[in-house]
C-alpha cells in the first residue's frame, strides 16, 4: 500500500520528528552530520572518508569535521586501514545503531500522527 503525502505533510513529519528528537537527551546533529551517519548505517560497507566525501559531494575536511563530532558522541568509530595507512574506515557502533533506531521510531510516530490527522 503506497502512502501519498504532500510536500508540506512530509516537511511537517520531518519537523515533528526533529522536534521530538531535540526533546530527548540525544545528540543534536547538523544536517551534514545526520547525512554522514545515515550514509554509514544505511549503505553497504566499507565506508571511508574519501568515499563518503565523494558520495555526499562535500570535501574530505567537511567529512572529517562531521566524523569528529559523531565520534565524540560514539555514534561512529574511525579505524585506520592496516593495508593502506592513508585510508580511514568509518565503522558503526552500538550507540549509533540505537540512536538511529530511536530516530526512526520518532519518524514512524510522526507518520502515524500525520496519517490519523489527514
Amino acid at each position: 500500500m503506497a502512502i501519498e503525502l504532500s510536500s508540506t505533510q512530509i516537511l511537517d513529519l520531518w519537523r515533528d520528528a526533529l522536534v521530538e528528537s531535540l526533546k530527548r537527551d540525544a545528540p543534536d546533529l547538523s544536517s551534514r552530520q545526520l547525512a554522514v551517519l545515515l550514509s554509514v548505517y544505511l549503505t553497504p560497507q566499507p565506508h571511508t572518508v574519501r568515499g563518503l566525501a565523494t558520495t555526499l559531494n562535500v570535501s574530505k575536511p567537511a567529512i572529517t569535521r562531521a566524523l569528529d563530532r559523531l565520534s565524540g558522541f560514539d555514534l561512529v568509530r574511525r579505524k585506520t586501514d592496516d593495508t593502506d595507512r592513508r585510508s580511514v574506515h568509518v565503522q558503526r557502533t552500538v550507540k549509533g545503531s540505537v540512536y538511529l533506531s530511536e530516530f526512526g521510531e520518532l519518524i514512524q510516530k510522526s507518520l502515524s500522527k500525520t496519517l490519523t490527522s489527514s
